[in-house]
């Protein structure tokens, strides 16, 4: 089955588009042929609409749903144009992430609901394909964090008797998934930020002109301020049990300003994205280290920061990126999703088991993931039924004689 994988991160930098051939053998051995990868950048004007709603912005029903129809329609138009050069237009179904505008998540780290934008219609009404989408929602109502969900690829990649991996993806906030031996018990959660606040820090820099620290360049030119560290290391979020999750809710545009009000009001330029990365490595391999990895494979867009990839380096064993191992940084998360639309798709559970009988998202059951559109015939629903055209109805009413009534 060839699956068309659309993903947009807290940083909405790019549509990451992917399509990959998935088919399982009796043995429950799932092959995924990878077909190609791609980024769609976000227009300027629907990037910025989507910046304007998400955390700490108070935004109204109204504007909910003009970006539900507004990134719908973008990302059904990117799945058109991506079936045509990645598939030759052959593709059975598109999995679509959407753009999260929220997710919810109480001050004691229970998750209690996730949105995500972006109306699959839209995307079945411009490919003529079903689209699985609303990925989170399921594993929430489980009783898990509806994130990370990446834990069920790493699980089935990167399994290996005797050796401990912990995939790192450091996107807008960064994840980590250990992975033991297969079959083993996972453990995934949301470090804490990953490049989200270092873009935010080169957008007020530059007056928008820059959304990221292209090739490191700032953080390299700065240095690590000790006393702002040590008040953005003091959030109690990363003391917080695994599994956790987190985002722009939690660590927004102003975040920084914030935190940093008492400590270091002044910290800017250089010198503020070399602390912004060091939280990052620091966070992470403070995480990582107890788990005593063997070796922890980098992905996503802080995979291309030399400053931040050198830092964990110094800090962590064995670091590499995802592309030495066959899935490409830029790329991985939207083949996620392809594996996730084929999962939800044979109707088989999109998370991968954790510790205590959970799953690695903390949720007591397994869950199958997604919502599909337009929905499929139920299975219990008798086949000539399903092939029947609705054109006449009659009620019966217990009450009343046989015939039915007009």
């Amino acid at each position: 089955m060839i699956v068309l994988a659309l993903s947009s991160g807290t940083s909405v930098d790019a549509v990451d588009v992917a399509a990959a051939d998935l088919d399982l053998d009796a043995d429950g051995t799932l092959h995924l042929r990878l077909l190609g990868h791609g980024e769609h950048p976000w227009p300027d004007h629907l990037r910025a609409r989507v910046h304007a709603a998400m955390p700490p912005a108070a935004v109204g029903a109204g504007e909910v749903t003009a970006l539900d129809t507004l990134v719908g329609r973008h990302l059904g138009e990117v799945a058109r144009r991506a079936d045509a050069e990645l598939t030759g237009g052959r593709s059975a179904v598109v999995a679509s992430h959407g753009q999260t505008l929220f997710h919810w998540v109480d001050a004691d780290g229970t998750a209690r609901g996730s949105l995500q934008v972006g109306h699959p219609a839209w995307i079945a009404e411009a490919t003529g394909r079903p689209v699985v989408a609303d990925f989170r929602v399921a594993d929430i109502a489980a009783g898990g964090q509806g994130a990370p969900l990446v834990a069920v690829l790493d699980a089935l990649w990167l399994a290996e008797a005797g050796r401990t991996s912990i995939a790192l993806n450091v996107g807008g906030i960064a994840n980590a998934t250990v992975v033991r031996g297969a079959g083993e018990p996972v453990l995934a959660w949301d470090t804490g930020p990953g490049n989200c606040l270092l873009d935010a820090a080169v957008r007020d820099l530059t007056d928008g002109a820059l959304g990221y620290d292209r090739d490191g360049a700032l953080a390299a030119a700065g240095t690590v301020d000790e006393a702002a560290l040590t008040a953005l290391l003091a959030d109690p979020y990363y003391a917080r049990p695994v599994p956790r999750s987190s985002g722009r809710e939690h660590f927004d545009a102003g975040y920084v300003r914030r935190v940093l009000a008492g400590a270091r009001p002044g910290l800017a330029g250089p010198d503020l994205a070399a602390t912004l990365v060091e939280l990052t490595a620091r966070t992470v391999a403070d995480d990582l280290r107890p788990h005593r990895p063997d070796r922890v494979v980098v992905s996503g867009g802080g995979a291309h920061h030399p400053v931040l990839l050198r830092r964990l380096g110094e800090l962590l064993p064995g670091v590499t990126t995802s592309d030495a191992l066959g899935l490409p940084v830029d790329g991985k998360e939207a083949y996620l999703f392809a594996l996730l639309g084929f999962l939800a798709v044979a109707g088989l559970p999109g998370t991968a088991p954790g510790p205590d009988g959970r799953r690695a998202t903390g949720a007591t059951r397994a869950a199958v993931l997604g919502s599909l559109t337009p929905p499929a015939p139920h299975p219990l629903v008798p086949g000539d039924v399903r092939a029947a055209a609705v054109r006449r109805l009659v009620l019966h009413h217990p009450d009343r004689p046989e015939g039915g009534l007009r």
